[in-house]
């Protein structure tokens, strides 16, 4: 069984997310999206409401599992018997970026962990959790950004922010 680790801080989860997820499963049997902390940003979602919107969509599919970690990703993968690593790129920054790490996370691996890059599909390259807090934020219609099953609820955290 082909099992693939999709790491990210999903907050919220995009369609731009879901669109690599999809994708992934074309190519892997099960795949693990793993919810994680990164120390450079701040959330709107605390670590089990970004793995609860995850959840809520995917709830039907059992080759998606929804779990969390902190620190090295390699360890998770490794403990998770996972050699496979998904990382969607929308642009050359992102390339750039997920290069360096995939580089490091082999390294870091004794050459176990391999990175597969899926470009996104060009109607998300634009589309971010940044970009759809800020469209909330602004009490925007996010239904071409974000799953019905959670766009309420962004919505309401929105609200939180606004004051």
């Amino acid at each position: 069984m082909k099992v693939a680790v999709y790491a990210g801080s999903f907050d919220p989860i995009t369609k731009g997310h879901q669109d690599i997820i999809e994708r992934a499963l074309k190519i892997v049997d099960k795949l693990i999206v793993v919810v994680m902390n990164n120390s450079r940003k701040s959330y709107w979602f605390n670590l089990e409401e970004r793995k609860d919107l995850i959840s809520r969509i995917y709830k039907e599919n059992e080759r998606v599992e929804v779990q969390e970690h902190a620190g090295l990703l390699v360890d998770f993968m490794l403990k998770n018997s996972s050699c496979i690593l998904i990382k969607g790129l929308r642009d050359i920054r992102d390339f750039s970026e997920e290069m360096t790490y995939s580089f490091a996370n082999k390294k870091l691996s004794d050459g176990k962990v391999d990175t597969f890059f899926i470009p996104t599909s060009e109607k998300y390259t634009y589309v971010s959790s940044t970009f759809v807090k800020e469209l909330a934020y602004y009490e925007q219609d996010l239904t071409e950004y974000v799953d019905k099953e959670n766009i309420n609820i962004v919505l309401d955290r929105a609200k939180k922010y606004r004051g």
